[in-house]
């Protein structure tokens, strides 16, 4: 068994390219190398701003050999067919044997591929990986035909076991593989040898390199914090800016500095967006008063004067960027003092889509259908109409037109500050969430008045004009926009059907589809909620499905009778019943729907389900009439002890026809008891 260390050692790769990079790496060298039959232990994969590294261990010496049989032509074939047999085969006629098959005589060669060493596959395997790798986008340099992310300067691959460590022989396009790196690019450029990877990695580390990209994240965060907590501030949390920071260096030294006076009130996320879009500082903010006060900057190097130079040419740089951002600022406040009418108008000349018109049309249909679902939400409706004329005013800004993350946000300092209303101005931000799974859904009636208005006319507007998402494409986040919809919905505990008001918000001829598409999102958001795939199928397929909140409540009280003793079996017996009912409206050509009478009930079992259908029927009928769901399946579920009864001890098909069908309508009272809660022929099991 051998350790295997490679490292293909290159000028800086993009921060967010190095983790899908590593992973590339790993699986195409495996993958390779087991398919040429050499098997490992364990293999993971490593990256910084210069190196994507990898180590495999426990891997075989080398392939084993393998015998393999093959099937020839039949002996008195033509002679060009057994030729070729015999140069795919590499062999002679002297080499095959002949069996005798179903279809008389037939040549069968046996083939042994010898095993081959691991350094050979592994050279085999690295440099097909090298050129054919999966970047993104990738270049060519110098005179060279290889591509790489950037300028691939050298190939550490080396196997090691406890006798030696060997370098695997290996040239692409001129860079041949050894078994030194180099450290830092100004703290340690010296070149060194390693024997393995621990060796490497400790050597790194002295050469002021670290390795592991979730070290170099630990590291850079808690020097952010404990320099932050010795000022009294607070590094303000972002995940996605230290993995790219963490990705930018290789030795992260952590510096901290202080926004000038003038620009501290700046909306704080002013600040925080323009100082990690621009430069990758984190915020610090003051926990007193909330106001962001300084920033951490990493950088890549130890300075001499402990980063005073450089912490001085940051912050010349980012007094600049924010002079713009607070040029932005004080020229919105005027426009948005003044009511924020040219912001409006603006947006005539923005197109939403050609087929959907302008920014400003889209924003009066979104009003009048906030308008219309006031009442429904429990919003004022003048003030729902007004929060959507208002609340997209902000595209039109400098802030946001710089800023694009920051639509919604500076809507509502805007309306804030034009003396609009608290209600409206939460509306303006608020309007577009949710924007993920995980994302706080409004709970303000005109908030949630705009947002569902947004959704819906996006939605419905789309579908008019047949742009719909397919497969895995959906450009217009239309998938998002129906979840946000559904959640919407069923957070604020809303009875809003949506057939109607998709077929009166002009969503075509596809007003159904769009329905159906509704419900396939719901059916993945229940799903991941741990409701069964044909429980929402059965729920689906009741009337009053467009409405979701009430789907839901049935969907999650038929999982929960169903999750029951009483619950399981009573679906057995209810298809019991409609099966044998079913064969025997086909064969008679009749339905059995009514007239079920007690008096023709010639068995104590067969009285016993009357009367436990009777006194299921009253709890049933007043519960599905207001809409217990829980209550009604609970009642259906004490039927699960008479019908079990009832088909052990009676004989449907009586001798008497008077008695056969008297039975054949009591099974068609069980199926329509037990359907009026739910679908239940789309129920498993």
């Amino acid at each position: 068994m051998a350790d295997l260390l490679i490292e293909l050692f290159s000028e800086e790769i993009p921060a967010g390219l190095q983790a899908p990079a590593a992973q590339n790496l790993k699986k195409l060298l495996t993958n390779g190398m087991v398919e040429a039959g050499l098997t490992y232990a364990n293999a993971s994969a490593f990256h910084t701003a210069r190196r994507l590294t990898l180590v495999v261990e426990g891997l075989l010496d080398a392939s084993p050999t393998v015998q393999e049989e093959r099937k020839g032509p039949k002996v008195g074939a033509p002679e060009q067919a057994i030729n070729g047999f015999l140069r795919g085969a590499g062999l002679s006629m002297d080499d095959l044997e002949v069996r005798d098959d179903k279809k008389g005589q037939v040549y069968f060669a046996k083939i042994t591929k010898p095993g081959r060493p691991a350094a050979e596959i592994v050279a085999e395997v690295l440099e097909a990986t090298i050129r054919n790798f999966p970047w993104p986008k990738s270049m060519r340099w110098g005179s060279g035909s290889l591509r790489w992310v950037r300028p691939l300067q050298s190939i550490l691959c080396v196997l090691s076991n406890e006798a030696e460590v060997s370098v695997v022989p290996l040239d692409v396009d001129g860079i041949k593989a050894g078994n030194q790196t180099r450290g830092h690019r100004f703290m340690a450029p010296d070149a060194f040898a390693v024997s393995g990877f621990e060796d490497y990695e400790t050597k790194l580390k002295r050469a002021k390199v670290i390795l592991r990209a979730d070290e170099r994240q630990a590291a850079i965060w808690q020097e952010a914090q404990t320099q932050a907590f010795a000022l009294g501030q607070s590094v303000v949390e972002d995940t996605g800016l230290l993995a790219e920071v963490a990705g930018l260096v290789e030795w992260p030294v952590v510096l901290m500095g202080q926004i000038d006076e003038e620009f501290l009130d700046l909306p704080p996320e002013v600040l925080k967006t323009s100082m990690k879009e621009h430069q990758k500082f984190f915020s610090v903010s003051n926990p007193k008063t909330g106001r962001i006060e300084r920033f951490v900057t990493v950088a890549n190097i130890e300075a001499a004067d402990q980063g005073a130079t450089i912490l001085k040419g940051n912050q010349k740089v980012l007094a600049a960027r924010l002079a713009d951002a607070k040029f932005f600022w004080e020229n919105d406040l005027r426009e948005a003092k003044a009511g924020m009418g040219n912001w409006q108008a603006a947006l005539e000349n923005v197109t939403f889509h050609n087929k959907l018109g302008s920014q400003a049309a889209r924003i009066k249909r979104i009003a009048a259908l906030a308008r219309d679902l006031a009442p429904v939400v429990g919003a004022d409706p003048d003030m729902a109409e007004q929060a959507a004329l208002v609340a997209k005013a902000d595209l039109s800004s400098q802030m946001v037109y710089e800023f694009p993350e920051l639509q919604g946000l500076m809507g509502r300092y805007y309306a804030e500050k034009a003396g609009m209303s608290a209600d409206i101005a939460a509306a303006c931000e608020a309007h577009y969430s949710p924007l993920g799974p995980s994302d706080d859904v409004p709970t303000a009636p005109v908030s949630v008045a705009v947002a569902l208005a947004d959704k819906l006319d996006m939605l419905t507007g789309f579908w008019a004009i047949d742009e719909k998402p397919t497969g895995s494409k959906d450009p217009f986040a239309l998938r998002r926009a129906a979840l946000g919809v559904i959640r919407l919905i069923l957070d604020n505990h809303l009875t809003l059907p949506l057939a109607d008001r998709l077929a009166a918000a002009d969503a075509g001829a596809g007003a159904a589809d769009l329905l159906g598409f509704f419900q396939d999102r719901l059916k993945t958001y229940l799903r991941d909620r741990g409701i069964r795939h044909d429980v929402i199928d059965a729920c689906i397929a009741m009337p009053q499905s467009d409405d979701l909140a009430l789907l839901v409540k049935r969907a999650e009280a038929l999982q929960g009778a169903l999750g029951t003793d009483d619950g399981e079996n009573l679906i057995q017996g209810f298809k019991r019943a409609n099966n044998i009912l079913s064969q025997a409206e086909e064969k008679d050509g009749v339905e059995y729907s009514f007239g079920a009478d007690v008096k023709y009930a010639e068995n104590e079992a067969e009285k016993v389900l009357f009367a436990a259908l009777d006194s299921a029927d009253k709890t049933i009928q007043p519960a599905m009439a207001t809409q217990d769901f829980a209550a009604a399946m609970a009642a259906m579920a004490t039927l699960r002890g008479p019908i079990d009864a009832f088909f052990e001890a009676v004989k449907i098909n009586a001798d008497s026809t008077l008695v056969r069908r008297n039975r054949l309508n009591l099974l068609s009272r069980i199926r329509t008891t037990c359907l009026s809660v739910a679908d239940l022929t789309k129920v498993e099991g």
